[in-house]
């Protein structure tokens, strides 16, 4: 017999290394003689979509196109140091760093525009399009390639960083304020149980995530639907099967994961409520997404079939004994 339940999970998380534990990023931007922008930072590209972030973010502040962002990363002899990919950091950290140095950089742009357009003051200059140009007045502009030449043969770099709010813990009374900032979401799930084999069947999942402010909602739809499949997998299927120490499901052959055609149709929410000590608002949610997907998987096979499942995975075999134990 094939039962349905419905099963919902929240969660909350401190992004971050936490617990007073330095959490630094720096950044360096720099004005090519080209009029386009390199931005230097340590972050790593994992999947997660950071040089297209980390790309937009100088873009916006300096009013150019991506495509104007020469991106450099992961190359310890010539770029600063901007922390792990991990904590759900880079957004929030290191696009402060990078946001922070564009921002700097692009204040020595416009003090040397003030110099060549001749005008007292940087009061109505617009910076858009690689230009520099007075607002009631946009035929008077200088070109980014133009205050690069003025400049000479030394370029223009401005570095910036960044350091997260962390404070430890109390040790005797385990307050504080360990993480900023926070994410909050939710995740509700359909599964169907098959009772006769013991096999659950995601049907449909719908996830809402608060993302601060979306700079690039693809992106974060890719990474709820990459945060589900680990939870779904956590949940049901991935299975080490440690024996004695030794790993026994060494292979996916037999160490199972979901596939493209075991995924079920995910509902993204963006719940945007900007961070005011974000870039632009953002906060980082690669772990975030994955937190809830295993609790709401469990509860709806409490509701579909009226087991309380404690340990995961939940294989057919461990679902089937605990079926039979609660007759």
């Amino acid at each position: 017999m094939k039962k349905r339940g419905i099963g919902f999970a929240t969660m909350f998380y401190g992004t971050g290394y936490g617990n007073g534990f330095p959490d630094v990023s720096t950044a360096i931007a720099e004005l090519r003689k080209d009029g386009k922008v390199a931005i230097y930072v340590g972050a790593t590209e994992v999947g997660q979509g950071a040089k297209t972030i980390m790309s937009q973010i100088p873009a916006e502040v300096l009013g150019l196109q991506v495509e104007d962002i020469i991106f450099i990363n992961e190359d310890t002899s010539i770029t600063p140091d901007a922390g792990t990919a991990a904590a759900s950091r880079q957004t929030y950290n290191t696009g402060n760093a990078i946001k922070k140095a564009a921002e700097a950089l692009r204040e020595e742009i416009i003090k040397i525009a003030v110099e060549i357009l001749a005008v007292n003051s940087d009061t109505g200059l617009v910076i858009k399009e690689g230009k520099v140009y007075i607002k009631t007045f946009p035929s008077r502009k200088v070109t980014f390639t133009e205050i690069a030449e003025k400049i000479g043969d030394e370029l223009l770099r401005k570095e910036a960083t960044f350091i997260a709010h962390s404070t430890q813990m109390d040790e005797e009374t385990g307050q504080g304020s360990p993480y900023w900032p926070y994410t909050f979401g939710a995740c509700g799930v359909e599964v169907e149980v098959d009772t006769e084999t013991g096999y659950v069947e995601i049907i449909k999942a719908t996830v809402a995530q608060d993302v601060g402010k979306a700079i690039n909602p693809t992106l974060i739809e890719g990474q709820i639907d990459g945060g589900f499949a680990m939870g779904y997998g956590y949940a049901v299927l991935e299975n080490l099967n440690v024996v004695k120490g030794y790993i026994k499901n060494n292979r996916f052959t037999n160490y199972l994961i979901p596939t493209a055609m075991d995924m079920p149709e995910v509902d993204k929410i963006i719940v945007e409520d900007p961070e005011s000590t974000a870039p632009f608002g953002a906060k980082g949610i690669g772990e975030p997404v994955m937190v809830y997907v295993a609790p709401a998987i469990l509860n709806a096979i409490y509701n579909a079939v009226g087991v309380r499942m404690a340990e995961i995975p939940v294989t057919p075999e461990k679902l089937l004994k605990a079926l039979s134990q609660n007759k």
